[in-house]
């Protein structure tokens, strides 16, 4: 079986190495124990083949090629071939650092196999155990802790002083350094020759010469000894290069293993660090070679050391070399699943697999926190195994950097996270470990020492947050079991009951051992099946922070772009010359009114100046005041905050803006600008998401000065939130005035109370941004960003276009002496017509043709308030519809025209094109009334103007949708049934006073007689009319009356007398109506008798003008008197000359009584209006009931 020695897919290549395998499962003995291994790295030769030693051969002489390098060895010579080469303290960190991508995750145990085997050989071995246990995330970190040297070490320099206090006090009072015997380096040198002799292929010795006999014994001490000693950095001893650069590796922190493997034992994943070293060839692929003394008996601890090393390394067999005195006797060859049944060590593979499984429960039961140091100890000859926090007993020396793990696993903690951080968009559940290891790593590290590492991890804090998008608290990604700092929850940290593991206890323990974290009682208890149950539970992440809304996440950012922000700003050396600020000392927030403010001038030369230094940093011009110097580290990383930070505060004033609170919204996109300003000034080019951030950022501001202008009541309370000011703001603030003045955007941020101001300020916000995406080229990568700019521009246009035309009404409104045209009017005229023609540019510049059309309609509107500024300047005895008049409602026709044709058809917008049409009827209607009212006789002539009014109106009936069933229909019906009324009334007067031309007369009777009629027809419709109603029908009883007088013949005569009366019982409707609002009206007074004096006589709480009834109701009267007492009379003459007919009998008895009772009421003055309405009814019923009896009567 060959030899299993490559690289992973995610590990560097160190020297030369085979191509990479997959590892082979093993099942070994009848226990079916599930082994396999994986070469991850390799840094040794192509296997040599072993040469088998002749008999006799003395392995006390050394061989030639005796500590020399070879060819076969490499460079490395005995730390390949050197098994009895000491491990580091800090090894697995270097193994972790190479396989970054294992820590924390996939793996849970990173050692040297040194350690592993001593681990699980306890209950087997009397030795003591000294190890140090950390954890990163899930993978426990292994390495041994050599007390006798440490404490030699402290002996000599002062360190770790505590620990041996804490050692003499507790576990041996009587500590003093045992040295190695020596048989123990007796056996280690004949071993290190006999490896040499292997691959020498010559078993004769061959002598070396005098001079080398010095190396027999005292070398392989002395290279121990001296390997142990440099190995343990003194506390915080650091190149400055690691404080620099995080991924710098220290002295001690290198993985010189010969081979890395990942193993997996069973359910346990071990990334393991080995130099056993492993021959080839021939008919032995893989073999690992043993030197055994042939008068002492394998023992257990032997053939478990002998089985884990081939499993780990996979060798399937193992070649023992059996010598007397060094002098060798006979091999033997034996195969890896038949080691656990040699003769005197006999052991079970099951129960191995046991105690590896209760072990890593244990650890990972009791070593918790992230960060500490664990010691692992039992003591020579003892069956007790302790668990020190050593980090907890270190801290009472007041200097943490005592511990000389502390850096170790800070960088640990910290590279593992920028690793993880890599892959974040990958998997977000990992976001709670991430900010675990982040928080564990700041821990462990000074401000002063380290502030690169500092600065870089709270940036990594800061970025777990997302900004960009809501965050989804119910999401399956993010577990939301807790908020806590330590790497897991309560509930995971809970101990088993005692029933079931006595072991993690202590209560009954003697007092001395209070300072143990944990205790297993015995070590039998490893042996044990599932003992510490907890192994097969894989914790999960660590629960990320559960953040109740936007502003909590945003606040938790700055928290950590401030911290980020002190540590690099403490490492910038101060320059004298720079303005002493006190970060708890409030930096004012601008606040401008009316009466400083420069108004739109004073903004267009901000806006220039703004331009001009964006102009600039597209040059790559930059400066910093604090002297940070660009390409540094400092520099580098305050960059990435600062615009963290901003992003931060954009996110919360957007936050604000929809919550409506405008004036804090104002205060988070000034903090914003105020960091992008900070941004540009030391940033020698602007990227392009960063001008499109920007842009962003200018375009919200825009909009919350809008809402301000659009909100001036709650202004006070707008002023409040804009001057309140939290700590960690004032300190961000600070920290920005190192570098600049930030006032590059205090023309967009500040908070005025002057309309007009605010409005100027959101129109230039939205300007500003569209020049940066056009002098950048954005325009065409963010289309987006430039329609939505665009929209906001055609917005803010039309807004201050309304502001200056409703300013302009106001001033037409005011202007009632004074009959000219004033120039302030003209000058509101110009201003609101220039904004609503660049709005119609923005908006048709992005095909948005439904607020264009809305723009267009805002303008025809303005050309309305021109005309109406003209219609008043003679007396109104004299007024005439005047040629300006004239020419502004045409300018608004063309407008309103435009704005259809903008449009196309309804169904683009139905809402919009129904609005135009009924502005656009409205001005034709206008036009029509104004002409026919006020008759520019002075300058047309009667028939012209009647033309064009006529015209006109019927445009108007032209877009004016009766039809459409919609809120405004009955609105359209009414000024329909308006515009047939007005038609009808003037044909009627075109008739009274046109004399000649009898066809001419003719087409005006029967217009008129045909627009009266539409006009009643529409208003019967309409439930709200019932004075206009009543007025037409007079109108036209007035018609008939007029065509009556030119009539000679009696029978034409009552014809059209009894036509008018018809008329007159039409009339009905609208009296019932009114009669219905009466009744109603005196109800509600009887309900509410205080209300009545509130109620003026002329108007009723139905709004029907009581005035106007009366007046009509007179008229009414009058006139049927009159028209009662013509038929009387002519039904009475007929009667005479003819002779008797019964139907016109009836009918003039009828008149006579509905004309008696008529005189009466009209003659009793103290009848109230209601009942004078009752008396019109009934009187008109009688009438229909007589038409009806007489069906037809006189034709």
């Amino acid at each position: 079986m060959e030899e299993l020695c490559g690289v992973g897919a995610t590990a560097p290549l160190r020297g030369d190495a085979e191509e990479p395998k997959q590892g082979s499962v093993l099942f070994l003995g009848g226990n079916e124990v599930k082994s396999s291994a994986v070469v991850k790295y390799s840094s040794a030769p192509p296997q040599a083949a072993f040469a088998r030693l002749q008999e006799k051969t003395d392995l006390k002489l050394p061989p030639a090629n005796w500590l020399r390098e070879s060819a076969k060895l490499g460079p490395a010579g005995t730390t390949i071939l050197g098994n009895n080469k000491k491990s580091k303290p800090f090894s697995s960190f270097g193994m972790a650092y190479d396989f970054i991508d294992s820590v924390g995750n996939d793996v849970d145990v990173v050692s040297d196999s040194e350690n592993i085997k001593k681990l699980l050989k306890i209950p087997y071995s009397k030795s003591h155990v000294s190890m140090a246990v950390h954890r990163i995330g899930r993978t426990l970190l292994l390495d041994e802790l050599d007390i006798q040297e440490l404490f030699m070490r402290s002996s000599q320099t002062g360190d770790w002083t505590w620990l041996k206090e804490f050692y003499q006090r507790l576990i041996d009072q009587k500590w003093q350094r045992k040295k190695k015997s020596k048989e123990h380096w007796y056996q280690k040198a004949i071993l290190s020759k006999f490896l040499y002799y292997s691959i020498n292929g010559d078993g004769a010795a061959q002598p070396v010469p005098s001079t080398s006999k010095q190396h027999q014994e005292g070398p392989v001490s002395g290279e121990s000894d001296e390997a142990g000693r440099s190995s343990w950095p003194a506390p915080f001893e650091m190149p400055s290069s690691l404080s620099e650069d995080p991924g710098a590796s220290n002295q001690g922190l290198k993985n010189d293993f010969v081979r890395n493997i990942l193993w997996t034992f069973e359910d346990i994943h071990m990334l393991v660090g080995s130099n056993m070293p492993i021959f080839g060839g021939g008919r032995y692929p893989a073999v690992s070679l043993r030197l055994r003394d042939n008068n002492k008996p394998i023992n257990v601890l032997t053939g478990i050391d002998y089985w884990l090393d081939n499993l780990i390394c996979n060798v399937p067999e193992l070649v023992m070399c059996f010598h007397v005195n060094g002098i060798v006797q006979k091999y033997e060859m034996i195969k890896t699943e038949d080691i656990p049944n040699l003769e005197n060590s006999n052991f079970s593979t099951k129960v191995i697999k046991d105690i590896a499984q209760n072990i890593l429960s244990f650890l990972k039961s009791n070593c918790t926190k992230e960060g500490h140091t664990y010691w692992l100890f039992k003591a020579s000859g003892s069956d007790i195994v302790k668990l020190y926090d050593l980090t907890t007993l270190c801290e009472e020396t007041e200097d943490k950097y005592q511990n000389p793990f502390t850096m170790p696993v800070a960088i640990l903690l910290y590279k593992v996270a920028c690793n993880m951080m890599l892959k974040k968009n990958q998997n977000k559940k990992h976001y709670g470990t991430i900010r675990t290891l982040l928080l564990n790593c700041l821990k462990l590290l000074d401000n002063g020492r380290h502030p690169q590492i500092i600065a870089s991890a709270n940036y990594m804090l800061s970025e777990l947050f997302q900004l960009d998008e809501p965050k989804k608290e119910d999401s399956t990604d993010f577990p939301i079991n807790g908020n806590s700092d330590e790497s897991y929850s309560e509930e995971e940290e809970e101990m088993p009951d005692s029933d079931e593991n006595g072991s993690y206890s202590n209560s009954s323990d003697p007092p001395d051992d209070n300072k143990a974290v944990a205790i297993i009682k015995s070590v039998g208890e490893l042996s044990v099946p599932e003992k510490y149950k907890s192994v097969h539970r894989i914790r999960p992440s660590c629960a990320f922070p559960v953040c109740h809304g936007t502003e909590e996440r945003c606040r938790l950012v700055l928290n950590y772009v401030l911290e980020g922000l002190k540590s690099v700003d403490s490492s910038v050396k101060k320059e004298g010359d720079l303005p002493a600020a006190d970060p708890s000392t409030p930096i004012p927030l601008k606040y401008e009114d009316e009466s400083t403010s420069g108004g739109p001038e004073c903004l267009e030369k901000q806006m220039a100046l703004f331009l001009d230094k964006m102009g600039s940093f597209q040059k790559g011009k930059h400066c910093s005041q604090s002297g940070m110097i660009p390409g540094s580290w400092q520099y580098k990383m305050k960059l990435q905050l600062i615009l963290k930070s901003s992003k931060a505060y954009y996110v919360l004033s957007d936050a604000a803006m929809i919550l409506q609170k405008y004036g804090r919204a104002l205060r988070y996109i000034k903090l914003a600008l105020q960091c992008h300003d900070t941004y540009c000034c030391l940033c020698a080019s602007m990227l392009p998401e960063v001008l499109v951030f920007l842009c962003q950022c200018l375009t919200l501001c825009g909009d919350i000065q809008l809402m301000l202008a659009q909100n001036a009541n709650n202004r006070a309370a707008y002023l409040e939130e804009y001057n309140y000011q939290t700590k960690e703001d004032q300190e961000i603030l600070h920290s920005l005035h190192r570098e600049s003045r930030c006032q590059v955007f205090a023309w967009a941020t500040d908070l005025s109370t002057d309309l007009e101001c605010q409005l100027s300020v959101s129109c230039k916000c939205y300007e500003a941004a569209y020049e940066i995406l056009l002098f950048s080229n954005l325009k065409n990568q963010n289309p987006e960003q430039h329609i939505q700019v665009l929209k906001r521009m055609g917005n803010i246009r039309n807004e201050i276009g309304v502001f200056y035309m409703n300013q302009a009404a106001a001033v037409q409104t005011e202007r009632l002496g004074n009959k000219t045209v004033s120039t302030t009017e003209q000058q509101l005229w110009k201003k609101s017509f220039s904004c609503f023609e660049e709005g119609i540019q923005n908006f048709e510049s992005i095909d948005d043709a439904t607020n264009a059309a809305l723009l267009l309609c805002n303008t025809g509107r303005l050309m309305r308030i021109c005309a109406q500024a003209h219609c008043a300047t003679e007396g109104d005895f004299k007024r005439e519809f005047s040629p300006e008049e004239a020419l502004y409602y045409n300018k608004a026709v063309d407008y309103y025209l435009k704005a259809l044709r903008s449009l196309g058809k309804r169904d683009v917008h139905p809402a919009v094109w129904d609005s135009v049409n009924w502005e656009l009827s409205t001005t034709y209607f206008t036009m029509a009334t104004l002409q026919q009212d006020y008759a520019p006789l002075s300058r047309k002539a009667q028939e012209q103007i009647e033309k064009e009014v006529s015209e006109a109106m019927k445009k108007s009936l032209k877009y004016c949708d009766v039809d459409t069933v919609s809120a405004r229909q009955p609105l359209c019906q009414y000024r329909a049934a308006t515009i047939h009324h007005r038609l009808a009334s003037m044909y009627h007067s075109c008739l009274r006073n046109q004399v000649g031309d009898e066809h001419l007369r003719k087409q005006h009777r029967v217009l008129a007689d045909l627009h009266y009629s539409k006009a009643v027809r529409l208003f019967q419709l309409l439930k709200d009319a019932p004075c206009e109603f009543l007025r037409v029908q007079l109108e036209r009883v007035a018609f008939a009356e007029f065509q009556m007088a030119s009539q000679n013949s009696s029978a034409g005569k009552l014809k059209t007398l009894f036509g008018a009366l018809d008329i007159m019982v039409k009339a009905k409707g609208a009296f019932q109506l009114i009669r219905k609002e009466l009744v109603a009206e005196s109800e509600q007074k009887s309900k509410d008798k205080s209300s009545a004096e509130n109620v003026s006589p002329n108007d009723s709480p139905t709004g029907l003008n009581k005035e106007e009834v009366l007046k009509l109701l007179s008229i009414f009267e009058s006139r049927m008197s009159f028209l009662l007492l013509q038929s009387i009379k002519l039904l009475t003459s007929t009667k005479k000359k003819i002779g008797g007919i019964n139907e016109e009998e009836v009918v003039l008895k009828t008149n006579k009584q509905v004309y008696s009772l008529l005189l009466r009421a009209t003659a009793n003055k103290s009848m109230t209006l209601l009942e004078r309405i009752e008396v019109i009814l009934n009187l008109l019923e009688q009438l229909a009931q007589n038409n009806e009896d007489s069906n037809g009567g006189i034709q």
